[in-house]
């Protein structure tokens, strides 16, 4: 590492967070806010670092002149304005500020119920216009009431300590929050659809991800109780939106408070806009002074410990990708966090224990980085796939209170390279294996106690079914009349007649129905897909 650095402050970033890097002799800052284009592109050349917001946009071509640049730090939790793929691929670490804004989201949370509750923005317009008008503007107390929190992580978890301040009982939906978390927050952890049913408020704080797309849509928000209410200040394309403005019309729900949109800004002519009983604010979630001096001050010291201590904890991708020992392992890397994906998708609810078994020719530092990998792949679906990588995977998995072991095996039998995750959560636990065949190709060779023989790539389909004659048939019928293109299918079995597991590989994802569809066939035990890419 060098003994100074030179760092780019590319957006208005509050002043007073940057005094870790300030007041350190070793950085030198120098503010250009407002670059774009080619200014920008020749502003990183020759810096060690760059740190914006949101409004500067780091893409590929404006890292196409940064040689030098090793960290770009976002003041804030979101990296859709940089092009994190581009980062990786030149070796810059990608660093976010993801606990800055904790308290500013969630006492904007309470502020959009409590406006929502007590009709504030209705009645300050009525004084406004100059009227005095106490009738029309009866709300309701939260004392007594139940909030549905689902996700109850960083924000959901303080939000839920001051929901019993307020005397609130409070209910959480997060298959990935532990129960000694959930006493701790003096909440009761339920199933979605429980939530849902039994709550007076339900509100939002979970990460956009494939599994989070669309989570509230029309069938469940036909499942909340009659006069419910919505807040989102989590993102909005958790809710369809749609299925929302009908809920919302036809009174079912008795308002939502909104914060987030599936498109941003919110068109003018979106039929939110003409809804009396929604709450509407432009994305104000870190809109504090407090947050954004915090998410300055936690970017700083991020920035701080990458360049003079080679710490990249905080970063959401991949650095260091271009040494010699990453470019060696990386086909083991790749098949581990594969193993990952496949786990997750195959355990129900949080992982609590997670070893990583290896036998190979790589030395025994290899394990950390194996390690790392499939916990990526185990953590992409809680956390999202952008907010965890193979540097902060291990400490993600930390936090969260996940037991991770390594264990280094002797020589395999039939393998040369050779790795294996096993993992296992509240009442499940799940074995895959993979291995490097000649030439480094991939393989995923055991799913549970059935060997199987499977390219890691795509979507795989993983089925348990009953041995009987024609079940391949019908699910490839099955499969065939939804569109769904099979490229490999894989079955194995420990006995004639017995439980079979069939592991297919697909041509893109199977919609919702495809899958219930796939578990209602009598033959069939159970039917999961994985995202292995």
């Amino acid at each position: 590492m060098s003994d100074s650095f030179k760092v780019l402050v590319a957006d208005a970033i509050a002043a007073d967070g940057l005094a870790p890097l300030r007041d350190d002799a070793r950085f030198d800052l120098v503010s250009r806010p407002g670059l774009s284009g080619d200014a920008l592109a020749t502003a990183m050349a020759d810096v060690d670092a760059v740190l914006v917001r949101s409004a500067t946009k780091i893409t590929r071509e404006s890292l196409a002149k940064a040689e030098r640049l090793k960290v770009i730090g976002r003041a804030g939790v979101g990296v859709d304005t940089i092009d994190v793929d581009a980062a990786t691929e030149k070796g810059i670490a990608v660093l976010t500020a993801p606990s800055g804004n904790t308290i500013s989201a969630c006492e904007l949370t309470f502020a959009l119920l409590l406006a929502l509750v007590r009709r504030v923005p209705a009645a300050d317009r009525s004084m406004h216009d100059g009227a005095w008008d106490r009738k029309s503007f009866g709300g309701v107390e939260l004392y007594g009431k139940t909030l549905g929190l689902v996700g109850a992580g960083r924000i959901g978890g303080e939000v839920a300590k001051r929901a019993r301040a307020f005397g609130m009982r409070v209910l959480v939906y997060d298959p990935y929050l532990t129960d000694e978390r959930a006493r701790a927050l003096d909440a009761q952890l339920m199933t979605l659809d429980e939530v849902l049913a039994r709550a007076d408020v339900i509100s939002l704080h979970v990460p956009l991800t494939e599994g989070t797309q669309g989570l509230i849509g029309r069938e469940r928000l036909a499942r909340m109780k009659r006069g419910a209410l919505v807040v989102n200040a989590a993102r909005g394309g958790v809710i369809d939106e749609t299925a929302l403005v009908e809920a919302l019309r036809e009174k079912r729900l008795g308002g939502a408070a909104l914060d987030v949109f599936e498109q941003e800004p919110l068109p003018t002519d979106h039929p939110l806009r003409t809804l009396d009983n929604v709450v509407l604010t432009p994305h104000l979630g870190a809109s504090t002074e407090e947050a954004q001096q915090n998410v300055a001050l936690e970017i700083a010291e991020a920035v701080r410990a990458a360049l003079a201590d080679g710490d990249f904890s905080r970063a959401v991708n991949a650095p260091a990708v271009g040494s010699e020992e990453m470019r060696r392992l990386r086909p083991l890397l790749e098949l581990a966090e594969r193993l990952g994906r496949l786990a997750s998708t195959m355990l129900d609810g949080a992982p609590e224990m997670a070893e990583v078994r290896y036998a190979g020719g790589a030395d025994e530092e290899a394990l950390r980085p194996l390690a790392a990998s499939a916990l990526v792949g185990l953590l992409s679906a809680i956390v999202g796939r952008t907010n965890v990588n193979f540097v902060n995977a291990s400490h993600l998995a930390k936090a969260r209170g996940l037991d991770v072991r390594r264990t280094r095996l002797g020589p395999h039998p039939a393998f040369a390279e050779f790795v294996e995750l096993r993992t296992s959560g509240r009442d499940r636990e799940v074995r895959v294996s993979g291995a490097l065949l000649g030439g480094g190709h991939p393989r995923i060779v055991r799913i549970g106690e059935y060997h199987v023989d499977v390219v890691p790539k795509g979507t795989l389909v993983i089925l348990r079914n009953r041995d009987v004659p024609g079940v391949i048939g019908r699910v490839g019928t099955l499969l065939g009349n939804a569109g769904i293109n099979i490229g490999e299918y894989h079955q194995a079995r420990l006995e004639a007649g017995g439980e079979a597991i069939a592991a297919i590989s697909v041509d893109g994802r199977l919609d919702a129905d495809v899958v219930a569809r796939l578990r209602a066939l009598p033959e069939v035990i159970d039917a999961r897909q994985a995202q292995l890419e």
